[in-house]
């Protein structure tokens, strides 16, 4: 299948608008876990050394296709969560937050007995697994942090695109297809758009106190994130590195999941255990 591909690539996501990411496999273990008001939606492939892929904004879990089989043939065992109010996952009607979203994923771990596992975040879901490792570091093996800010000075000014108009597109269609709410999408980009320009707002002194293998991960050609607040997170974070992901933007998963994957792969064989 050409989207498995090793060389393949999306770079203006006009396949991702048209069919999304590759398929996961059909294989996993699906189920909910409850908590703080919302059901939340898991599924987990293969076995091994647990790993955990967490989606950005107003995406799913589905948006990882690229990456679950790649892991598994590695060894891992990949578990993935769609964020409250995202994708088969439900929300009540208190506001987004990242600190609420990290209480999903331990009850995720939880519910799948997990005692620790290795994060891997892609925008919000970045923000999401840095937090659980300044706030439950026994539940961590490290994180892979992919294009997030850690408070509202990292951000760039947002400049209209057709790969963001894709990128939206998709979304929308992805909420009707999967959302118990599916009629909602505007008022579920409204509030997960609040969290955005709100928060988070985590200080050097807060990033510090990580210990934890961190790869501070950024694309060369990112349409949200400033390099230089990559670079500053990287020397906030002792136990960080510093990785630049070249010709790609936000979008690497999906753009090109070579390149992706394999520093993915590489960081991975660092730390899980």
């Amino acid at each position: 299948m050409a989207m498995q591909d090793k060389k393949f690539s999306d770079d203006d996501l006009k396949v991702f608008e048209a069919s999304g990411a590759a398929p996961l496999p059909a294989n996993g273990y699906e189920g909910y876990a409850d908590n703080e008001g919302a059901r939340i939606w898991y599924a987990a492939y293969g076995s091994g050394v647990p790993v955990i892929l967490l989606h950005g904004g107003l995406g799913h879990s589905g948006n990882w296709g690229f990456q679950v089989t790649a892991l598994v043939n590695a060894g891992y065992r990949v578990v993935l969560i769609d964020s409250r109010g995202h994708g088969r996952s439900t929300r009540d009607e208190r506001l987004y937050k990242y600190e609420l979203m990290a209480s999903d994923v331990l009850a995720v771990m939880d519910t799948l007995r997990l005692n620790k596992a290795s994060l891997v975040g892609w925008s919000d879901g970045a923000c999401t697994a840095l937090i659980l490792a300044m706030h439950a570091p026994d539940r961590v093996s490290g994180v892979f942090f992919f294009g997030c800010n850690m408070d509202p000075s990292g951000t760039k000014e947002i400049q209209p695109s057709p790969v963001l108009d894709r990128c939206f597109s998709r979304h929308s269609k992805d909420y009707a297809a999967l959302s118990s709410t599916p009629g909602q999408f505007d008022a579920f980009v409204k509030a997960v758009s609040l969290m955005m320009e709100t928060e988070p707002n985590y200080s050097a002194s807060d990033l510090a106190r990580i210990q934890l293998p961190v790869a501070i991960v950024q694309s060369e050609h990112d349409e949200f994130i400033k390099r230089e607040h990559a670079e500053y997170l990287a020397q906030s974070i002792r136990s960080a590195e510093l990785l630049i992901l070249p010709g790609v933007s936000h979008f690497a998963p999906l753009q090109r999941p070579e390149i992706f994957n394999e520093a993915l792969l590489s960081f991975l064989g660092k730390v899980a255990s």
